[in-house]
Formats: structure tokens, C-alpha cells, sequence
């Protein structure tokens, strides 16, 4: 299990590892994939094959707005190749954030970068040849608020949102993705609700909160598999 540890005050991101042994999770260790500095909002893809991350890079910078977004590529042995920055235009001056890539081929991810309807917006990115093509997600997904990440779901029928007001649900149609629908108070309690992931039964969501309680950034899960509770972990 990959996830992001950071101090009490939201700072300091780094990545960390906790390996599954006899059906239980691990003390986690802390991984450094590109640098000494910020590194956060892991994903996998290509069935394991593809690891995407954002990053300061080979420096210490402790900046937010210096994180890039970044991937690496598993070896044959199970080791890690060399991580690689993402060009420009995909990566800008600002901050960018959670790159998750969709099953069509589009990279979704948030930044800071002009262009923007507020603070931050969803954007994405596709390759073609040599230079990424990279647009605004649109009205559906964008406002002048803040919104940080998406994550399409598996089959690109439709994704969760996280802004700053809480996690909400954008399904795609006919026409492309329909405007956000906000959670309800099961899942939006502080509207401090970020990184979401969706479970592998397609119906369950993962995701962090800021509780206000002297626990922020503890992990949640909403969805059928929060009902029966998870007992073991997978070593898959």
C-alpha cells in the first residue's frame, strides 16, 4: 500500500510504503522516487507497470509550487526505473497535482497554471508523437473555487472530484462528462475530504479527511466494502 504522510500542519509530503506479510499491513517505510523534497499522490497503471507521482525533483525543495508531474516505469525484476519529469506543456510554473490517467488515453491532473477559471482547475493532457496536447476539463469539472484532483473510474463511466468543498461524482455521457454531483453527508463531513481512489469493485471509494479532531489525514472508505469492514489485505 502506497500512500502520502505529511506533518500536522499539511506540509512535508513524502511518500511511504507498507508491504502486506501474512495478511497484515506492515510498518510503513518511507520511499524516495525522484528527490529529497516533496513527493506525493501516487498511482498505478498499466496493471502495475506505470507508476505516476508529482515531485520537486532531484533537489530538496520544500516549494509546493515547484511539484511536477512525474512517472516510472517497472523493471522486469520488480525494481524501479529511472523516474522521469514530464515535459512541458503537461508540466507548467505552477503547481501540479494527482495525475491520474483515464482508460481513453487523457491524463487528468490539477495545476495552478494561467488559464484557469479560480485557484486550482482540473486539466488534461494527451500525447501525440513527441508533445502532449493539454486543455481545461471544462465547466463540468471547473469553477472559480478550487478543485485539486479526479480519478476517472476504470472503465470511464465516471470519476470522483475533490474540491474544496468536499468529494463529489461526475458521470460521463453521450456528450461527454455531465456537471458534478456533490456526496452526501456519508462521505462530506468537514468538506476536508481529498485523495479519493476508487476500490477495485468499482463501487467503493478510498479517501482522506481532515477531521478537525487530532486526526487529519486519517484514511476512510465509503461504499458497500465500509459495511463489512476489511479484515486482510492482499498481496496482489
Amino acid at each position: 500500500m502506497w500512500f502520502v504522510r505529511s506533518d500536522p500542519h499539511f506540509t512535508g509530503w513524502r511518500l511511504w510504503l507498507s508491504r502486506c506479510t501474512a495478511g497484515t499491513l506492515q510498518p510503513a517505510t518511507e520511499i524516495a522516487l525522484a528527490g529529497e523534497g516533496l513527493e506525493a499522490d501516487p498511482f498505478f497503471a498499466d496493471n502495475g507497470k506505470t507508476l505516476w507521482f508529482i515531485s520537486t525533483g532531484p533537489g530538496a525543495s520544500k516549494n509546493s509550487a515547484d511539484l511536477d508531474v512525474w512517472r516510472v516505469a517497472r523493471n522486469p525484476d520488480n525494481t524501479w526505473g529511472k523516474p522521469e519529469r514530464l515535459p512541458a506543456p503537461l508540466n507548467s510554473n505552477a503547481a501540479e497535482w494527482f495525475p491520474r490517467p483515464a482508460h481513453d488515453g487523457w491524463l487528468y491532473f490539477g495545476s495552478r497554471r494561467e488559464g484557469g477559471k479560480g485557484a486550482d482547475d482540473i486539466w488534461r493532457a494527451r500525447k501525440h508523437g513527441d508533445t502532449w496536447q493539454v486543455e481545461n476539463a471544462g465547466a463540468a469539472f471547473n469553477t472559480k473555487m478550487a478543485e485539486y484532483e479526479f480519478q476517472p473510474s476504470p472503465d470511464g463511466r465516471w470519476g470522483v472530484l475533490s474540491t474544496d468543498n468536499g468529494l463529489y461524482r461526475v458521470d460521463h455521457g453521450a456528450k461527454g462528462w455531465k456537471p458534478r454531483a456533490r456526496y452526501g453527508a456519508e462521505v462530506n463531513v468537514t468538506s476536508a475530504e481529498i485523495g479519493p481512489m476508487i476500490a477495485s469493485d468499482g463501487k467503493s471509494i478510498v479517501f482522506s479527511r481532515d477531521a478537525g479532531d487530532g486526526q487529519s489525514g486519517e484514511l476512510y472508505i465509503a461504499g458497500p466494502m465500509a459495511s463489512k469492514g476489511i479484515a486482510t489485505c492482499s498481496a496482489r
